[in-house]
Order: structure tokens, then C-alpha cells, then sequence
């Protein structure tokens, strides 16, 4: 199957400048790509993991990944997405992060050898004559072009504004395009949808002073059923290093996503057949939960590895016996002492751990008598969970008669 059919049918494909020629293109190996990573913290997070797996399917194809670690760019800030300016941060920080980072990319990637490489585009910005720049690259670009794209238009239109520094960043970006096109034959930029204006900034640069047409692909903007941003819980960002979420709490996350999500994610963040994601996310009840263990099972082993995957699975695997002697397998939560230490809302705790999408749904459940703690019913919406309710470290949460949250805290 042709590579962008791939990524089409597993959900990748948001936008792209010309399908049939991206089609064209893919139907032979060795086309070199790049996706972008501004290096703004020491790991990615598991938002970062659509086009990281978009770039291991086009490998897996024959197709050469570039991984581009933003050293220059990360200088200056993005400001896609951002209601206010970035933070900036010192080169050697961002030198720093960026060898987090590409230990990240070669767990999902080869970036040697050959098979890909791995590049940072200080090397050919911090050096850069400014007046040079505008002269051969600046020219090219019209302002009220670029107000036009939706990521400066809604800065534009915030009493914070958008700083010089930052309206320089489609310039960089689309440079970065070229540079790559000339030094190693580069014909497609991939990254999120809300890279759009930047990728096509660079493919129209191309177009002007190679005279060349190359292509342009993003991803969606992954949200979870729920309408949280992928990768985002209560307790902060699901990242890639283990030093900042444990193989454990990696795995937890996705055990505990919502049923709605666990198709879609299963063909985006795994390399099983789309036959198979189309069987364990068309099941119910119990199989369902077991579709999420292999789930959260594939994505763990591709993060941390096997053998730490078999270790979280293992240690998630709480059974607990039903009034016919049946067991079942129940999702674990690894939360901070030192919040039961006051005492939580019974609700507050029920919306946390994924059994209520809200917790005004937690407050009615409450009401309705179908909320549990170790087994015994909830009563009042007042309802404060404190460490006494914990025995060995542990408690289970219960939504009705089947639907179990074990939380340990440490």
C-alpha cells in the first residue's frame, strides 16, 4: 500500500498541498522528509507521537526521515498556539535538551546509517548575515500575507500583540525548508496542523527561488473524547522520558482513556494491522478493557521497551473477584500521598481517575447511588477521601457494578 494511503487510513492526514502528487511521489522509496522539533524542554511528550509515528510508518516504507531539532528557532519561539511569547531559553539549555530529544526519536527511528539523519538548524541560523537574509529570503515574503495565517492573525488580535522576534519565525522556518532541500534533496515537510502557514511559507520559498515544487503534509490536532489536548491530564503532560513519567504512569494513561478513543488511538500510536484496531475497537465491556491493555501494552514496549512494558503491565494488573467468583482486570492510578493528606472530594477524585468525564457527572453519581469506595457506597457528594481510607497503600473507586479504578499512592 502506497505510504500516504497508510497514513490516511490510520488517521494521520489533516491537510496536504497536493494529494495526487504526494501519491505520485510516495509510490517509489527513498523520498526524504523532515518533520520539526523545537527542543523547548528536555523530552517530547506523548502530543509529539503523531508525527513521530507518521515518520516511522514513511520509514517503514523506504522513505528517509530527516528529524530537525529547532537549536536556531527555539531562540526566537514559536507562536503557534500561544496566547503570549515563549520563555526563552539559553543555547546551552537548548543544547541540552535537544540530546534528550534525539534519544527519544531513535526509539521510533534509525537516524543513521543511511536510513535518516538527524540535524539542527543552528547550524545554518545562528550564523546567518541579517542583512543578507532579507535580502535573498526576506524579500520573498509579504506581510499582509502572513498576518493572514490564523496563528499570528489571533496574537495580532490579543492586547499582548506578537513581538518583532517572533513574526520572524516564518522566515526561519521556511528557510529551514530550503536549506534542507538543497543540502539533501528534501521534497515534504510533515507536522501539525497548526504548522501549516510555516510548511507552506517553505514550499512556495522553494517554489520561488529553485523553481521546484515540493509538498506539504500535516497532521490533526489530536483531542481525546473528553476534549482534553492529547497528552494532557489533570497531573501535568504524559512525557517520553521516564524520569519525568514513569514506564508506570506512561502505561496508565493509556489504559485509562476513554472507550470512544481506543479505535483511533490504537491505529495511531501502534504498529498493529488495521485489521486488528478494527477488531479490538469494535468490542464491549470487558474485551474492551482488554483491548486497552494492548494498547497501553504496544505503546509502553515502543517508548521504554519490553521489558518495562511487561513490568507496568504486570504491576496494573490488580484482580479483583466479583459476586459469581469471575475477575476482572482493573486500571491503576499512582497519585501523590500528600493528597489525601487533607482529603479530597470524593467527586473531585471520581473525575480525576477517569470514571466521570466531568465532575458535575460525578456529583449525579454520587446522588444516584452508583459510586463506590472499596466497596461501599458513597453516600454524600461532601465526601472526603483521606489517607484512612487506604489499606496497604491502596483503594479501589467503583462506578457501578463493573467499572473499578484501583489508586496507590506513593
Amino acid at each position: 500500500m502506497n505510504a500516504l494511503s497508510v497514513l490516511k487510513e490510520r488517521g494521520f492526514v489533516q491537510q496536504c498541498s497536493n494529494e495526487d502528487a504526494i501519491h505520485k511521489a510516495l509510490a517509489e522509496p527513498g523520498v526524504v522528509f523532515y518533520a520539526g522539533f523545537d527542543p523547548t524542554a528536555d523530552s517530547l511528550h506523548i502530543g509529539s507521537l503523531v508525527p513521530i509515528m507518521a515518520m516511522a510508518h514513511l520509514q517503514r516504507a523506504g522513505h528517509i526521515p530527516i528529524g530537525l531539532i529547532g537549536g536556531g528557532t527555539t531562540l526566537i519561539g514559536d507562536p503557534s498556539g500561544k496566547t503570549e511569547m515563549r520563555k526563552l531559553i539559553s543555547p546551552e539549555e537548548i543544547e541540552r535538551n535537544g540530546h534528550g530529544i534525539l534519544s527519544q526519536l531513535k526509539r521510533y527511528l534509525k537516524l543513521d546509517e543511511g536510513d535518516g539523519m538527524f540535524v539542527n538548524n543552528a547550524d545554518w541560523l545562528t550564523g546567518l548575515n541579517y542583512i543578507q537574509f532579507l535580502r535573498d529570503i526576506g524579500r520573498h515574503f509579504k506581510v499582509n500575507e502572513m498576518i493572514r495565517v490564523e496563528a499570528y492573525r489571533q496574537r495580532l488580535e490579543r492586547a499582548e500583540g506578537l513581538s518583532f522576534i517572533e513574526f520572524n519565525y516564518q522566515l526561519l522556518q521556511a528557510y529551514d525548508y530550503l536549506v534542507l532541500h538543497d543540502r539533501h534533496a528534501c521534497r515534504l515537510q510533515i507536522g501539525g496542523d497548526d504548522q501549516w502557514g510555516n510548511i507552506l511559507a517553505g514550499k512556495d520559498l522553494i517554489r520561488r527561488m529553485r523553481s521546484e515544487d515540493v509538498h506539504a503534509l500535516t497532521f490533526p490536532l489530536i483531542t481525546t473524547a473528553r476534549g482534553q489536548k492529547m497528552g494532557k491530564t489533570e497531573a501535568g503532560a504524559i512525557w517520553l522520558d521516564a524520569s519525568r513519567t514513569s514506564p508506570y504512569e506512561f502505561y496508565q494513561y493509556w489504559i485509562n482513556v476513554d472507550d470512544r478513543d481506543v479505535a483511533r488511538f490504537l491505529a495511531l500510536f501502534t504498529f498493529l494491522e488495521m485489521e486488528e484496531v478494527s477488531q479490538l475497537g469494535n468490542r464491549t465491556g470487558a474485551e474492551l478493557r482488554e483491548s486497552k491493555s494492548i494498547l497501553a501494552f504496544e505503546t509502553t514496549t515502543l517508548a521504554h521497551g519490553k521489558e518495562e512494558a511487561q513490568a507496568a503491565q504486570n504491576q496494573s494488573r490488580i484482580l479483583f473477584t466479583q459476586s459469581d467468583g469471575a475477575t476482572i482486570d482493573t486500571p491503576s492510578t499512582v497519585m501523590s500521598r500528600d493528597i489525601f493528606v487533607p482529603g479530597i472530594n470524593a467527586a473531585d477524585l471520581l473525575h480525576k481517575v477517569g470514571l466521570a468525564s466531568s465532575k458535575g457527572e460525578a456529583r449525579r453519581l454520587i446522588r444516584d447511588g452508583g459510586a463506590y469506595c472499596n466497596n461501599q457506597r458513597i453516600t454524600s457528594i461532601d465526601t472526603l477521601i483521606t489517607l484512612e481510607n487506604f489499606t496497604d497503600e491502596r483503594l479501589t473507586l467503583r462506578k457501578g457494578k463493573k467499572n473499578h479504578r484501583t489508586i496507590t499512592i506513593t
